[in-house]
């Protein structure tokens, strides 16, 4: 019958359809039913979605659907994080303008999701470069500017001295830049900052409340954050220089002070400036720190370089003259841009005073019960012990040392005891075009004013062209030229850092529609916070540490209630394919298309031999890979989708690992995932065959009834502990492959068999509902439910199902099993060990035996030690 031909493309079509001319997704606020805010990090609209979209959108669809069907009130909202470079760089070679390739691209990767059947309430769909977005951000920096928790300072950035522009980090490719080729220099320039170092204690504290948060994400926050208590140390210089009588240090061991032996500066540092007017070597040295892009991360494995101002400081309690070095891995970004150097216990200062053979001290010396040596010739020792050579400390520990030191220089007006942080407070200007335009303007007489708010939204022409160099809005006077009461004005022709953008759309979408203002506080803390947010692994610090704090500013803003903006996390792992190459007599690599590639593969599944279909040219297999365009072995979903059907898609990608963990694309996996759901449609069409049951009584029914039953409610416990509390989507299907297998195997010959087959494959469909949601409201509907699916409750375990009147025992002999009995559920340990050792096969094995002792695990075991 044609009709029980599982056509999932015709299916899905038609149950989209149905979705959508039923608003079935549609979220509204209502205060008697308990929400549930389902979100995944919004895409980049790059034109095409990727495996990695799919298995994030999926996990989120998944969760969104199950916590439907648990009654609850789901929001599921998607958007677009539509600002950033990409788009320049893909306007410019397509000689196109950036707006006008977001959007169409926008339009594209939107009918693509609908073909994977997620449930969307599009009606609260946003698009971060739209000015009905960004209006608000530019409101919302303007009130962060009048509280004081905005401001410009200089900042260096990598310029390019050529193309005359700003480059991003990603734009420098072995230091030069990416258009021009020419060597990037190191300029400052004025830049806008939020002070999110004033919430850095509130941003540390409030990890203790995400307690449904990876631990792994929680510390990688924290150590970001990187509270530390130390001491800032004043040194005075020998010489006053200039207006500068003392330089400033902070230090998280002032137990090693006495090993100071010289101090580091920046290149950027004031007293590197003045010592280097004359003196030629040391102004060569600086323009080549100037000019060499340090990241934090590198430090430690840099060369250390450094050359002597021929100043010197004074260490505050012996009087001795340290020299003054500028050394390399010292940033004026990072504290005072100043470090006191110990080379015997820090191996940094170590490496840099043996290569320019300054004095290394030892002051700490390995602890009684410590288990590493100190040989300072080898390496600095950078453990905590006991101190020496450190006048009338010596002996004390670190706890003792660090009290009693800091106490001595604060008393003499050399230092104090102070808190300090690695955050840095947030740079959001850019020097890039498709961005949100920064809501200042700059006056004539240098002063910066917020643009007024009845002028909001500055907004970003979008009929530009771009000449690949410089922003076209700073190439445009007209744009830029403006009045401020009166006077002229320029407007910033900066832009944000498009973290700004994606730092608060998870609570637009609760208000959506709102016109008047941010947030309409009712919908905002209605739906807030995020019950569920998924995402990758990659975006654990910045973005999340933004959000946390932008949404701080917004609760005291009072347009939240909430002190963090996502409950519970998700951070699914990258997506996995094969990797094919061939590779030409110099080296160089050419990355096929796993499409391309037919393969060879042993009985256990390893490729074996490869070759290109259309050429039947060799290749060789890269191995499994992160899906990537370097790799050229990304799947298009679209494809699949067209081959399998969208609910394919999604039950292979939910069930081929867990979700935290990397999934292995293996076209094998897919086809099974396939012919599981054809199974499915050939039992629920089997079963249409026989008349509608009545109910079965319960009381009645037989040992194999009782058993597929138990079997049943049994899946329908695992499945929503798997869905709900646990998140482990694939043991949640594995039971539910498990449950079919059983019911193809049983009998639908009585009415009792045919109503307990009824119950079984309604619960079949709902468990898979939030998985494979398009063949399962096919089926519902087949099945003669008036009601969608998507309205129908999750089923209810029947515990009395799951009581079993016997149990299977195992029994063993010294260790070995030699027998199995089943024994009543309710038999004393007395009955079961009487029936293990009179079973006739145990009986064999302890004849002739003194039986010492019977072990008995109730419900499972029986072991008798005899000899």
């Amino acid at each position: 019958m044609a009709e029980q031909q599982y056509n999932p493309k015709e299916i899905e079509q038609q149950v989209q359809q149905y979705w959508a001319e039923n608003q079935s997704f549609k979220a509204t606020e209502n205060p008697d039913q308990e929400k549930f805010y389902c979100l995944s990090m919004f895409p980049y609209p790059s034109g095409r979605l990727h495996m990695g979209h799919v298995r994030n959108y999926t996990i989120g669809d998944v969760i969104s659907r199950f916590q439907r069907m648990q009654g609850k009130n789901v929001l599921q909202p998607m958007g677009w994080d539509a600002f950033g470079l990409p788009a320049e760089n893909a306007a410019i070679n397509n000689k196109t303008a950036p707006a006008k390739w977001t959007y169409e691209n926008i339009e594209y990767m939107k009918d693509q999701l609908n073909s994977l059947g997620f449930g969307y309430d599009w009606d609260r769909e946003v698009a971060t470069c739209k000015s009905e977005y960004y209006r608000w951000e530019q409101w919302f920096f303007t009130r962060l500017y009048e509280k004081g928790l905005v401001y410009k300072k200089n900042s260096t950035v990598n310029w390019d001295p050529i193309d005359q522009t700003v480059l991003a980090n990603e734009q420098v490719i072995d230091g030069r830049g990416w258009r021009s080729g020419a060597l990037v220099e190191q300029k400052e320039i004025p830049q806008w900052f939020i002070k999110i170092t004033d919430y850095a204690d509130e941003l540390l504290a409030d990890l203790e409340k995400l307690e449904e948060w990876p631990e792994q994400v929680r510390a990688m926050q924290a150590n970001w954050i990187g509270r530390s208590e130390g001491v800032d140390i004043k040194f005075d210089l020998a010489q006053p220089v200039a207006d500068i009588e003392q330089l400033s240090v902070y230090t998280t061991r002032p137990d090693t002070f006495y090993g100071v032996s010289y101090v580091g500066v920046a290149a950027q540092h004031p007293l590197a400036a003045y010592a280097a007017r004359n003196n030629a070597q040391l102004a060569e040295f600086i323009e080549e720190c100037k000019n060499t892009k340090v990241a934090e991360a590198e430090l430690a494995t840099m060369e250390k370089k450094g050359c002597d101002t021929g100043l010197f400081a004074t260490h505050p309690l012996t009087g001795e003259k340290l020299p003054i070095w500028v050394a390399n891995f010292v940033l004026m970004d990072y504290g005072s841009g100043a470090v006191m150097a110990v080379p015997g216990h820090d191996q940094r200062d170590w490496e840099f005073a043996t290569k320019y053979q300054l004095p290394i001290k030892q002051v700490i010396q390995p602890a009684a019960d410590a288990v590493s040596e100190c040989d300072l010739n080898q390496s600095a020792y950078t453990e905590k012990g006991t101190l020496i050579n450190s006048e009338e400390f010596n002996g004390l520990d670190f706890d003792a040392a660090f009290a009693q030191i800091a106490q001595k220089l604060e008393s003499i007006g050399h230092g104090a005891k102070k808190v300090n942080y690695r955050l840095r407070d947030w740079g959001v200007s850019r020097q890039r075009y498709w961005g949100t335009p920064i809501p200042m303007l700059n006056l004539e007489n240098g002063e910066s004013v917020p643009v007024p708010a009845d002028q909001l939204p500055v907004v970003l022409p979008e009929d530009v062209q771009m000449d690949g160099t410089t922003s076209p809005i700073k190439d445009n006077p007209e744009w830029a030229s403006t009045t401020y009461q009166g006077q002229p004005a320029q407007r910033e022709t900066d832009t944000f850092d498009t973290f700004m953008e994606s730092s608060w759309y998870y609570a637009r979408y609760s208000s959506a529609q709102h016109n008047d203002a941010m947030l309409n506080p009712e919908q905002a803390n209605y739906w807030l916070p995020v019950d569920q947010y998924i995402g990758g692994i990659e975006h654990a610090i910045l973005h999340l540490l933004y959000s946390r704090f932008f949404h701080k500013l917004l609760r005291d803003e009072g347009l939240v209630e909430s002190d963090e903006p996502f409950k519970r996390l998700l951070c699914q792992g990258m997506v996995l394919a094969d990797s094919y190459y061939t590779e030409d007599t110099k080296g160089k690599k050419t990355w096929h298309a796993p499409a391309d590639v037919s393969v060879e593969k042993d009985d256990k599944g390893r490729i074996v031999k490869a070759w290109l279909t259309a050429t039947n040219e060799p290749v060789m297999h890269g191995g499994m890979t992160k899906m990537s365009k370097s790799k050229n072995n990304g799947i298009d979903p679209q494809q699949v989708i067209d081959q399998y059907g969208a609910d394919t898609v999604r039950l292979f990608t939910m069930f081929a690992a867990p979700p935290e963990q990397t999934l292995e694309w293996v076209d094998s996996g897919v086809e099974g995932a396939n012919r599981f759901l054809r199974r499915v449609w050939k039992l629920v069409h089997d079963h249409l065959q026989y008349p509608v049951a009545e109910p079965a009584d319960l009381s009645a029914l037989s040992k194999e009834q009782k058993s597929l039953r138990r079997e049943l409610h049994r899946t329908i416990d695992k499945v929503t502990d798997d869905l709900g509390r646990r998140q482990t989507f694939n043991t949640a299907i594995a039971a539910i492959m498990e449950l079919l297998n059983h019911l193809q195997k049983a009998s639908q010959e009585t009415a009792t068999d045919q109503a307990i087959m009824r119950e079984a494959v309604e619960a079949i469909l709902l468990l898979l509902n939030p998985i494979t949601p398009h063949i399962c409201h096919q089926l519902w509907s087949a099945l003669g439910h008036q009601q969608d699916i998507e309205s129908a409750p999750w089923p209810v375990v029947d515990k009395a199902a799951l009581v079993e009147d016997e149990k299977l025992i195992v029994v063993q002999v010294n260790g070995k099993v030699r027998a199995k009995i089943t024994v009543s559920a309710a038999a004393d340990k007395a009955e079961v060990e009487a029936l293990a050792t009179g079973h006739a096969n145990v009986q064999q094995f302890v004849q002739d035996k003194t039986i010492r002792k019977v072990i008995v695990v109730p419900g499972k075991l029986v072991n008798i030690v005899a000899n």
